[in-house]
């Protein structure tokens, strides 16, 4: 989750070079080339069923491909901080989703600390960056689209990341987590092709500098190989209503890159919200005692 905020953060650097379907379509496309072997079904693992492979499309459409679009899109027209602002609300998404969904009851240890995670990132909006930041990307590239519309696709994106959450847990009983994230980038490339090589086709790809592709391979290399294996590897172990507790981490992150690299203001607000998430998210990972005989 630490690593999904950092790459949300640095991607307002991407989308003022890249356009927001190009830059998914090539994301998917690096990560493809980084596992095919992936792909292949591990020993002792049953052949995917239908009621998989449907999982498989839901996760990647919403999780990869939808989330990508309104988090893109999102960070374009507001700022790393106020994403991180927004995605405040994963905790609670998810927690709300696994109980309607697969059924697990929420203590009051989680449910404490996920009013933590969401009250102390919502700090943040208090020391949202400046209106120079927001409703352009960096560098100047202004936008045409209504700068309202960037929260509703960071509201939108919660919703696809708890949705991810919830369908990545049933996956991971019976799909091993390097073949959910080979196969869930798969879909999410065949899914933006057509819009990213309809953008591919007017863009000047000579005039994008170094340093910038070697974010882009940063980026699609995290977001579709390292963090979604990471994920569904623990995903395994914790129930979806904790796992969605660390993804305080994601809006900590991302306001951090984009204090430190973006150059949006930090002030004690932000160690408040710091101390608050972190305590949320010790609140619900700490182990309970032993019940006593």
């Amino acid at each position: 989750m630490a690593l999904v905020g950092s790459y949300v953060g640095l991607s307002r650097l991407l989308v003022a070079v890249f356009p927001v379907f190009l830059l998914a379509w090539l994301r998917f496309g690096i990560a493809a080339l980084a596992m095919p072997h992936w792909l292949a079904r591990g020993p002792g693992e049953a052949p995917l069923s239908t009621h998989d492979r449907w999982l498989l499309f839901w996760e990647s459409f919403l999780g990869n491909f939808l989330f990508s679009i309104c988090m893109l899109f999102g960070v374009l027209l507001t700022s790393a901080v106020a994403a991180g602002v927004v995605m405040a609300a994963i905790p609670a998404a998810v927690a709300l989703m696994s109980r309607i969904f697969l059924g697990e009851r929420l203590s009051r240890r989680v449910i404490a600390g996920i009013a933590c995670a969401v009250a102390g990132i919502a700090l943040l909006a208090l020391t949202r960056a400046p209106e120079g930041h927001a409703g352009s990307a960096p560098g100047g590239a202004a936008t045409a689209l209504p700068r309202w519309l960037g929260p509703l696709l960071l509201l939108g994106a919660v919703l696809c990341e708890a949705s991810y959450v919830v369908i990545g847990k049933r996956l991971t009983a019976q799909v091993s987590p390097r073949r959910i994230s080979a196969l869930i980038n798969l879909w999410g490339l065949m899914l933006v092709t057509p819009l990213g090589l309809w953008q591919a086709l007017s863009f000047d790809f000579g005039a994008v500098a170094p340093g910038t592709w070697a974010l882009l391979v940063f980026y699609s290399l995290a977001a579709s190989v390292v963090t979604v294996w990471l994920w569904m590897k623990g995903l395994a172990q914790v129930p979806a209503q904790r796992a969605g507790v660390f993804a305080v981490m994601l809006p900590v992150s991302a306001a951090l890159v984009g204090v430190v690299f973006l150059g949006e203001p930090f002030t004690g607000a932000h160690v408040v919200a710091f101390v608050l998430a972190l305590a949320g998210l010790l609140l619900a990972a700490w182990p309970s005692p032993a019940p006593s005989n």
